[in-house]
């Protein structure tokens, strides 16, 4: 309910210039997400997981982290940018106090999370962030033990200082400048150096591990670095002030490594996926600093403001196109199919939820209803409408009586949800925007068929709500599909559903289709498999893993809705469920069959599927990505097959395979995030996204996933002589290394997205092959072995024609000037197809000279019509004769040097020094060494 200023109240100016800012920007198409106004970052999102047990702490403590990360924010960017208003969503399970009500705010559309660990052991922060350099991240996860545990402060750091550090990995897509599979690396000028930026920072090296000899630091003899079991303890009085990407934690630290100090030898994210440019210039490429100026020097920013707000109980009215347009290609029919499945058996119990249906004007189905019971949902169900008519459609007047039907219910309509599925254009939608906006309802909208609103998904990101396209394909699924994708957005998936199975094929006269799908030990709750046609009811058999049959008797049958329904009694069984549906009649039919079920108890985390693309809006020739994130609560899910199917509006759908190999599209290898390149359009208009994720019955693993750009864990500092550590840090359990053993399958929908500019003709070859970023380089013996995986012909897909590789001692040659570093002769390496292991092997003395200890190297490939890729992520190698392994021994300098020299082919030489002070930790069993900057 709309709610007036009383007429004698002011209202300050800068406040009405920053609602009517808002009201502009919803209006232009952004949801409810951070926006830059001025200098403040406002309508930042932290969302409470309602798994959390209630602690007021928490909430104190974000209020105070975001405050102190604010000013540091403001000072890291020379007083560009800070942090304004701030909203936190607390969950509905939460004694309920003075709280707001929300509007479009959704847990699943939060910046910031506060949720359980990631793995079991750590409280690590970390954002998830899967783009490449620049690309915002999806969300900054802390958990409350890092919030209200000020034993961790010591190990991370200060949570202010650490929020800029993540907000920088979110806002602008850059990278860490430390690296836990790299800690140590060969310099330019030949030394050993801690992987880091700035090199300004000191400190000393302690060893503590096994590895060690008598408590000493080990250089290895093949690799020349140290061993493992060698860390780097900081000094914790510093004078560099670089970088929050690296070490905000220290107190001298309050910048951006920028141009002037970065440390482009570290073999650091930062340097390999922004080709080596530092923090500041990325952060000074991206939107928010293009039209930005600092503040004046006399100007200081307001601390933020808060708003607290509490999840409300699920409120959803369906609105439903009944134009004579739904009497075409079968609509109404199959509307009415999917809105009961969604009725009977996805929607959450306790929801409320009504329905409205619509063409010139609106009339009320079903007022609003709890779901209370089965009961409710038959009643509901029989609701929908049956008939379609009128050569009018109105959008608006759907939409209006729907927000009635909820202010009726509830007294306004913030945070309910409308579910608005058209098959027509509406030439007249745009002119009730500003109330549906205002009325703070989240609207998903589905495009049913070729020819609904192109304004259907500009509502729904406005408001926060989903948007998907179903196509008029008889044998597709894909609106069953649609409406079990719309589950609730406040994070508790204890009583969401999961799909399956999603099958639809065209069976010939007196044929039939086999299939099998599988239930696993996370789920069986409240199983449903579900079967339509369009003509004749075919025979079903399903048998469980035990040989147990069920066959169309078992089943309720609706003969004029054409489905069947059967719920497993109790928890369904887990493995492998197989179902024949047979067709005995003389005409082809269209069958389909859906499976959904629930976690089977509420602890239990089950294995979930996100989808989506990298932009909603596309224009040819540009490329999309497409990515899948499989979790089982935080944790990947590692070694599954991952199919997308993008169907258009018109024609047979696209099938994509996408992978988690760190290759092409896929930044992070082993992180549960799946993703392949799209690029053949067929043609304009929309496309929907489904993803089928399937795992066979088999073990995966060990493999030890790493975190999306966690913080660094400290292992302690140097304070006034003394080493002060920390614990060290928890050990991965062996249930945490993907050591998993049952299959599973999982259907999910990603919604719509929209293509123009796509030729109607054959088209030129305009798609590169796509740039490699895994190449890697490691000596074996006298050689250096190059290995990386194959890209396509078109970006990741075909083969290319062939590769261009280069050396040289300088990364910025490489990056700058490509053309003009030495070649290397590959005659006889042609490329594999997209996806291939490729290995290349040379001798590094064409490359080495007198003052050269390192060589970087970089390919580019080339396709069949001479398009060349990006120049590849840039790879460093070292060579050494084999040696003895080095120790660190102890000397009479003040200052220690790890210095390599060079004869011949590359010769390592240890110089090694040790202050009096630091030898006499040793009797801590710890040996420390001062690390000189030169």
């Amino acid at each position: 309910m709309n709610r007036r200023r009383p007429q004698n109240a002011a209202v300050p100016l800068h406040l009405l210039k920053l609602s009517l800012g808002f009201a502009f920007l919803q209006l232009l198409g952004g949801e409810a997400a951070v926006v830059l106004e001025g200098n403040a970052y406002h309508g930042l999102l932290v969302a409470i997981n309602p798994a959390i047990p209630e602690d007021q702490k928490i909430i104190a403590s974000i209020k105070e982290m975001i405050t102190e990360a604010s000013f540091y924010l403001f000072n890291a960017t020379q007083r560009r940018v800070y942090l304004g208003n701030i909203s936190i969503l607390i969950p509905s399970t939460w004694k309920a106090y003075a709280y707001a009500k929300p509007k479009q705010d959704l847990y699943t559309k939060a910046d910031v999370i506060v949720a359980p660990p990631y793995w079991k052991h750590g409280n690590d922060p970390y954002t998830l962030q899967y783009g490449g350099c620049g690309e915002k991240g999806k969300y900054i996860h802390f958990t409350p033990d890092f919030l209200i545990n000020d034993d961790l402060i010591g190990i991370y750091g200060s949570r202010g200082r650490l929020f800029v550090h993540e907000w920088a990995h979110l806002q602008w897509g850059v990278f860490d400048e430390y690296d836990s599979e790299k800690p140590f690396y060969i310099s330019g000028q030949n030394q050993v150096k801690v992987t880091r930026c700035s090199s300004d920072l000191t400190g000393i090296y302690v060893c503590e591990k096994q590895s060690c000899t008598q408590g000493n630091c080990v250089i290895d003899q093949v690799t020349g670095l140290l061993k493992e079991g060698c860390t780097f303890i900081h000094d914790k009085d510093q004078n560099a002030s670089s970088s929050i990407m690296y070490m905000q934690s220290l107190s001298s630290v309050f910048r951006f490594c920028d141009a002037s100090n970065h440390n482009i030898d570290a073999p650091n994210l930062q340097n390999r996926m922004c080709s080596y440019k530092s923090t500041w210039d990325v952060i000074m490429d991206s939107d928010d600093f293009k039209s930005n100026l600092p503040l004046a020097s006399y100007s200081s920013p307001m601390p933020p403001t808060f708003s607290l707000l509490q999840a409300t109980d699920r409120v959803i009215c369906l609105v439903l196109d009944v134009s004579s347009s739904m009497n075409e290609n079968n609509r109404l029919h199959r509307m009415r199919q999917a809105a009961e499945v969604y009725l009977l058996q996805i929607v959450e119990q306790n929801s409320y939820v009504g329905i409205v249906t619509f063409n010139n004007s609106g009339e009320v189905k079903s007022p609003i209803r709890q779901i209370i019971n089965d009961d409710v949902r038959k009643q509901l169900a029989s609701n929908l409408p049956v008939a379609s008519f009128g050569e009018r459609t109105s959008l608006c007047a759907g939409l209006q009586l729907g927000l009635e039907e909820i202010k009726k219910h509830n007294g306004d309509a913030s945070s309910s949800e409308i579910i608005l599925l058209t098959s027509r254009d509406d030439s007249t939608f745009s002119k009730c925007f500003s109330d549906v906006i205002n009325s703070g309802s989240i609207i998903h909208t589905i495009a049913l068929g070729p020819f609904a609103s192109t304004e259907l998904e500009k509502l729904g990101r406005m408001t926060g709500g989903l948007s998907f396209f179903a196509t008029d394909r008889p044998d597709s699924n894909s609106l069953m599909d649609v409406f079990t994708a719309i589950a609730a957005g406040h994070g508790d998936v204890s009583d969401q559903p999961v799909q399956m199975e999603s099958a639809a094929e065209r069976v010939k006269a007196y044929s039939q289709i086999n299939r099998t799908t599988t239930i696993d030990c996370t789920v069986g709750r409240n199983t449903f498999f579900v079967a339509t046609w369009q003509i004749n009811k075919p025979t079903i058999t399903l048998r469980d893993p035990r040989g147990k049959s069920y066959t169309t008797e078992d089943f309720d049958v609706d003969p004029i809705l054409h489905i069947a329904r059967l719920q497993i009694p109790g928890i369904a069984w887990v493995g492998d469920w197989t179902y024949t549906l047979t067709n005995t009649h003389v005409l082809p039919d269209v069958f389909t069959m859906t499976t959904t079920s629930r976690v089977v108890k509420s602890d239990v985390s089950a294995i979930s599927v996100r989808v989506h693309t990298n932009k909603d809006t596309n224009s040819y020739p540009s490329p999309m990505i497409v990515y899948a994130q499989v979790n089982q609560g935080f944790s990947p899910i590692l070694g599954a097959n991952v199919t997308a199917i993008i169907e258009p509006e018109n024609g047979d759908p696209i099938i994509l395979d996408l992978f988690d190999n760190g290759a092409g599209a896929d930044v992070f290898k082993n992180d549960g995030v799946y993703s392949k390149y799209l690029f053949s359009f067929t043609r304009n208009g929309r496309y929907s996204l489904k993803v089928h994720v399937q795992r066979d019955n088999k073990t995966i693993g060990p493999y030890l996933t790493i975190l999306w750009s966690n913080a660094m864990y400290i292992p302690g500092y140097l304070e006034n002589g003394t080493i002060q550590m920390n614990a060290p840090r928890p050990l991965m359990k062996s249930e945490d290394t993907q050591i998993r053993s049952g299959g599973f399958r999982r259907i999910t929908s990603g919604g719509s997205f929209s293509v123009s500019a796509v030729p109607t003709g054959p088209y030129t070859d305009v798609f590169p092959p796509c740039k490699i970023t895994d190449l890697d380089a490691r000596i074996e013996g006298d050689k250096v072995v190059l290995t990386w995986t194959a890209p396509g012909d078109d970006f990741d897909q075909g083969q290319a024609v062939g590769y261009e590789i280069r050396a040289s001692g300088s990364p910025l040659e490489l990056r700058d000037n490509f053309e003009n570093a030495a070649s290397m002769n590959i005659s006889r390496l042609t490329p594999q197809e997209a996806g291939y292991k490729e290995t290349f092997m040379f001798k590094p003395e064409a490359f080495a000279t007198a003052n050269i200890t390192l060589i970087y190297m970089a390919i580019r490939t080339v396709d069949k019509a001479f398009l060349y890729s990006d120049i590849s992520n840039i790879a460093q190698a070292v060579a050494f004769l084999p040696q003895k392994d080095i120790l660190i021994a102890h000397g009479k300098n003040n200052a220690l040097t790890i210095v390599l020299t060079t004869c011949g082919i590359l010769v390592a030489a240890l110089c090694l020094i040790i202050t009096a002070t630091v030898w006499n930790l040793k009797k801590k069993k710890n040996m420390a060494f001062e690390e000189a900057v030169l």
